[in-house]
């Protein structure tokens, strides 16, 4: 690996099988130069899957706390498996915490596609409407400063979205993204910055980011490792999902500005589902769609993280129809036709992954998104 051989990087990952409760580990390695996986079973010590060519996994989606799948099983990565494979991405894998302001949540799908064209991987995402304990709790540090209370109740007057940034210098380079602290200092000094684009002052600033490994450890845990800020609707809404070859290709940011043109995002959330969850949400669409389109749909959704979305009317009509001819006929081929303006003619490149799943019928607007926001939080 240091003297010329070919490169490889190793990680610990487990999986639960959904059957027996029991969590398998293994050994996972990644072959950089050829693209190939290869699986070792730790407690049997034997080979569980021979060194093959598998292009659902990629060098920017091995860091430790994602899921990825293989072969149908999500699997965990928990540790580095050696030496050489911390020393050469520990660093590469800095994560922060990068929170839009509700000043700038209408932005939300433009502030996602900065961070990927920055080079950094979005590997959580939440939407949350902060109380004002809630707010006072984060901004617990700041208490008793002069603009504590003005902070916190600009804090909790909307929705705000929580995302893990994933990355080489994910820090700083976040902070150097969003720009100054002050919105006019960054229209000065960063004039490109997010706090330059959408920002007001040193408040309403649009954007917050960590300043330091373990500022970002805390702030993440904050809104990750607990129930906070919950604001769904839960009705007359529609769901929206960003698959997962289309939050993997880098379209999130497109899709979410296009929604977020004509509609409301009320919630919002990244998800992993297995494949038992995966074909309860699907289950009405079994025995409908052709066996094989069917299992496709399963597959597709199980493949990687995807964005979750609750759709409001701004009007607050019911949104389904009207979201359905925003997303376009199922087949992009047909939406390129039809509907060329489509998010599917845009976004999707089969069938089975045609960017984005849409809610079908009025009636099942909100059960579809109480399955995510209400039924998956329990």
């Amino acid at each position: 690996m240091g003297t010329g051989l070919p490169e490889r990087h190793a990680f610990l990952v487990e999986w639960l099988d959904p059957k027996s409760g029991i969590i398998w580990k293994y050994q996972l390695i990644y072959h950089v130069d050829t693209k190939e996986v290869e699986m070792i079973d730790i407690k049997n010590r034997k080979t569980f899957l021979k060194k093959c060519k598998y292009e659902g996994v990629t060098p920017a989606m091995l860091f430790l706390g994602n899921t990825i799948t293989v072969y149908a099983r999500q699997l965990k990565i928990v540790d580095y498996a050696d030496d050489y494979t911390r020393s050469k991405l520990s660093s590469r894998q800095e994560r922060t915490l990068a929170m839009v302001k509700p000043d700038a949540v209408q932005h939300l799908g433009k502030v996602v596609e900065a961070i990927s064209h920055a080079g950094f991987v979005i590997s959580n995402m939440k939407m949350c409407k902060l109380s004002k304990t809630e707010a006072q709790q984060f901004y617990a540090v700041h208490q008793g400063k002069p603009f504590y209370e003005r902070l916190t109740d600009f804090m909790s007057s909307g929705r705000v979205v929580a995302m893990e940034v994933v990355g080489e210098g994910a820090i700083k380079g976040w902070r150097e993204l969003i720009g100054p602290t002050d919105s006019n200092r960054a229209r000065e000094q960063a004039p490109q910055s997010l706090r330059a684009q959408f920002g007001s002052d040193g408040t309403q600033n649009a954007c917050h980011g960590s300043d330091a490994p373990d500022t970002a450890a805390a702030e993440l845990g904050f809104f990750f490792g607990q129930q906070v800020g919950r604001c769904d609707l839960g009705r007359n809404t529609t769901l929206c999902l960003i698959k997962p070859h289309a939050v993997k290709a880098g379209y999130a940011g497109p899709i979410l500005d296009r929604i977020q043109q004509v509609f409301s995002i009320t919630a919002l959330q990244m998800f992993n589902l297995d494949a038992a969850n995966a074909g309860e949400f699907y289950e009405v669409y079994r025995g409908v769609v052709p066996a094989g389109e069917y299992s496709g749909m399963v597959d597709e959704l199980t493949s990687g993280p995807f964005i979750a979305i609750e759709v409001a009317d701004r009007d607050g009509a019911d949104p389904v129809e009207a979201f359905r001819e925003l997303c376009g006929p199922a087949d992009p081929e047909i939406a390129k036709v039809l509907r060329p303006e489509s998010l599917r003619a845009s976004f999707g490149i089969s069938k089975v992954k045609n960017g984005v799943h849409c809610t079908d019928l009025p009636e099942d607007g909100e059960l579809e998104t109480s399955y995510f926001f209400s039924i998956l939080q329990q």
